[in-house]
């Protein structure tokens, strides 16, 4: 247990060395895997959720977090993106015995465009300007109690304005679990492993510590096409006795990504006062495990984005 302990510490603060921008900024192909669709919880705590990953959400961050999973899941989710980019997945686990299987099927789009011609005249670019399909098979299994390790092979199908690219990438995670109730939970990840000219290959580390009323998470993460970047969330959890109808938390989070100028008058992060930023991430999460006999969560994240705008995210998920 401590040479296991030792190991993630030692891997995890490797990714603390301050990284300078990297020469080939930018360039990895396949930029929209960075964006976190089906896992909504994850964008509301600042990025801070390879620790923390559980359910379907795991399965598009850390598939160590599914090994957890005691029953079927099923998830749908939607992310309304900047300038009319709908992004939306589906997600589902099946238990097999000690290990859990899962899949995910991800379509991300965008129709219609308005650009410049060479002239410098205004044009638009009608139909679907931009197709992404990822599907993706993840294996994930508890080992001694403590111990969760996933894998993730994933299909990346990237049309856009009509130039198609098909890559393969792979995610392997592994999660260590401290305490009778989880107290602290460690978590390392290599995420989109592959070719790091067509996707943005990263490494990813966290910690989160829980207690009953909340739940502390950092996160590091080194893209091959950035600099090394952090994110801190916290949840507050409000028990089931209190609420008595289910369990209800409410997240904020901190992504030390670059802001981009101030959003504009009528925006909602305008109006509840983060129009100057694009560091600060929100949402909430509701659980009930009787709703028709069945478990039905519902997760939110909204991310403001200055000038660029207010993203959402919402899914639904199911447990049967």
């Amino acid at each position: 247990m401590k040479k296991l302990i030792l190991i993630f510490v030692v891997m995890f603060s490797t990714l603390a060395v301050r990284a300078d921008i990297h020469d080939n900024a930018g360039t990895s192909a396949s930029a929209f895997l960075k964006l976190g669709t089906g896992a909504p919880e994850a964008q509301a705590l600042g990025n801070a959720f390879t620790a923390l990953s559980h359910g379907t959400q795991a399965l598009f961050w850390n598939p160590a977090g599914a090994a957890t999973a005691t029953t079927r899941e099923f998830q749908v989710s939607h992310m309304q993106w900047f300038e009319g980019v709908g992004d939306s997945a589906i997600a589902y686990i099946q238990p097999l015995g000690k290990t859990n299987l899962g899949f995910t099927l991800r379509y991300l789009r965008l129709s219609n465009l308005d650009c410049r011609n060479d002239w410098g005249g205004t044009c638009d670019i009608t139909g679907q300007v931009v197709q992404d399909f990822v599907g993706t098979v993840s294996l994930a299994r508890n080992f001694f109690g403590f111990l969760d390790l996933g894998a993730t092979a994933k299909y990346i199908n990237e049309t856009n304005d009509g130039v198609r690219h098909i890559n393969p990438a792979f995610d392997v995670g592994g999660r260590i679990r401290i305490g009778r109730n989880d107290t602290v939970i460690l978590g390392i990840m290599g995420q989109n492993l592959g070719d790091k000219k067509e996707v943005p290959t990263a490494l990813r580390g966290g910690a989160v510590l829980n207690t009953k009323y909340f739940s502390l998470a950092g996160e590091l993460v080194k893209y091959v096409d950035d600099k090394a970047r952090y994110g801190v969330g916290l949840v507050i959890h409000i028990p089931e006795e209190l609420v008595e109808v289910a369990t209800f938390d409410i997240r904020v989070g901190y992504y030390n990504r670059e802001n981009t100028g101030y959003a504009e008058e009528g925006d909602l992060a305008e109006k509840i006062g983060l129009e100057d930023t694009s560091k600060i991430t929100l949402g909430f999460g509701f659980y009930s495990s009787e709703v028709m006999g069945y478990g039905l969560g519902i997760d939110y994240a909204m991310l403001p984005s200055g000038a660029l705008g207010t993203a959402h995210q919402i899914a639904v998920r199911i447990q049967f």
